[in-house]
């Protein structure tokens, strides 16, 4: 999908790291709740291969756009603008949100819509 600028990002390309892809949109009262404790584990452990690849399911570029400024989320994010037709959204079988897939190095999933602390101790366990 592409990223804001209408870059294309594939998934593929953060192989060698461990990558949260994490669903979420601007209008999401929980995702938005959530947003701290990504931030705080995206810059714990992004000097130890870890990021975090923001997948919206926003419609309004400008709100997702605002939203990623406002809640301070400095990692690579992607929309089609498409809300729950949002085709990556629809690969992943995403129901509702904020929903994530924790993948390890190699593109395996190892965690599944981790939140809060839960994501940090599964970071600490598994990032050397």
């Amino acid at each position: 999908q592409n990223d804001a600028t209408g870059k294309s990002i594939s998934l593929s390309s953060f192989r060698g790291k461990y990558v949260l892809v994490d669903f979420w949109a601007s209008w999401c009262g929980p995702c938005r709740a959530e947003n701290p404790n990504v931030v705080k584990a995206f810059n714990t452990f992004k000097d130890k291969k870890f990021t975090v690849l923001g997948v919206s399911l926003d419609q309004d570029k400008a709100k997702w756009l605002d939203a990623v400024k406002k809640d301070g989320l400095t990692w690579t994010h992607v929309s089609d603008l498409k809300y729950w037709n949002n085709a990556v959204a629809v690969q992943f079988g995403i129901q509702s949100i904020p929903a994530n897939f924790l993948l390890n190095p190699d593109g395996v999933i190892i965690a599944k819509d981790v939140r809060g602390e839960e994501l940090l101790k599964i970071l600490s366990t598994n990032i050397k």
